[in-house]
């Protein structure tokens, strides 16, 4: 039950993100709210990786972050990243695919050079709480970063504010 809920959801926030990675505008690329902050191209690229991240949380009872190594292009290409986000969903859709709700139960470790960064824990909490949420998280980042560079966002869960005004005509 919970694994068709995931693929379902999978499905439909894969359509989401991808209209937000395509609005996108190559000439904001270099954008960083503040000094500390990821350029737009690199917050970018870092949403395409996590659907990467599925294939070593689904098929892995340990996966490390840093023995794992995808060729990425440059954050400052977004075609790049766009076609990254591509080959990694095809990559999540086939581990979704593979994944069993037994296997959902499984513990599971996260590790980044051999230190445990997450886990153990249910395989399904963190497909839940670290995948779906972390694109989450990054996507409303992004939709921060659009608008603070005077682009339009994508409606991702109906109309955006800017549409509904001016639907209304104001």
């Amino acid at each position: 039950m919970l694994l068709q809920s995931l693929r379902a959801e999978f499905e439909q926030e894969v359509k989401s993100t991808r209209k937000l990675l395509e609005a996108v505008p190559a000439k904001d690329i270099d954008f960083k709210p503040s000094p500390v902050s990821w350029t737009m191209g690199e917050l970018a690229q870092h949403i395409a990786t996590i659907y990467y991240w599925y294939v070593g949380t689904l098929t892995k009872s340990v996966y490390d972050l840093t023995a794992d190594h995808i060729e990425r292009g440059a954050p400052s290409d977004i075609a790049a990243t766009l076609e990254l986000f591509e080959k990694n969903v095809a990559l999540a859709r086939q581990a979704l695919a593979s994944t069993t709700e037994e296997s959902l139960q499984e513990n599971w470790t996260m590790k980044a050079g051999g230190q445990t960064v997450l886990g153990p824990m249910p395989r399904g909490a963190v497909a839940r709480g670290f995948l779906f949420n972390h694109i989450y998280h990054h996507r409303g980042e992004m939709i921060v970063y659009l608008r603070s560079t005077g682009n339009k966002v994508p409606g991702l869960y109906g109309p955006t504010y800017e549409q509904s005004q001016a639907q209304k005509g104001g």
